[in-house]
């Protein structure tokens, strides 16, 4: 049996504005939305990861809040989980630097407005039944 990988992704949160990220890469996912985030990597804890993968991605600090209860398959081996975050007090604005070519704070009445990636479609939905997309205290 092949040994999951997971991929950590982050329902962002400025306010209650959800941060979206379009992707620009792979051309498969390309013009598609997503949550932030990316792989573990071997020893290191899955908030860790989210923080690396979103100063990474984005040039932000976050702070991880909670995980979002479920775990969605992607192309195996690979699952994805997903964690409520905030921006730290003194991060910069979020940047498209890797993998995504526009962000777009989405209000919660907008959350539905974007094309999502099918596994983020099902972690925006348990999220929304813990407290709503648009509440990040969730």
């Amino acid at each position: 049996m092949t040994e999951r990988i997971v991929v950590v992704a982050a329902a962002l949160y400025a306010g209650d504005r959800l941060l979206a990220a379009r992707r620009s890469a792979p051309p498969v996912l390309a013009g598609r939305w997503e949550l932030p985030g990316g792989k573990v990597e071997e020893g290191e804890s899955s908030e860790a990861a989210l923080v690396r993968e979103l100063r990474e991605e984005l040039g932000v600090e976050v702070e991880v809040v909670a995980r979002i209860p479920g775990e969605w398959p992607l192309k195996s081996p690979y699952v994805l989980q997903a964690w409520t975050a905030h921006l730290s007090p003194n991060s910069p604005d979020p940047k498209p630097l890797q993998d995504h070519d526009e962000l777009r704070w989405l209000a919660p009445d907008e959350v539905w407005d974007v094309n999502w990636l099918d596994q983020d479609v099902e972690a925006i939905r348990s999220l929304e039944t813990l407290g709503g997309a648009g509440s990040r205290s969730a």
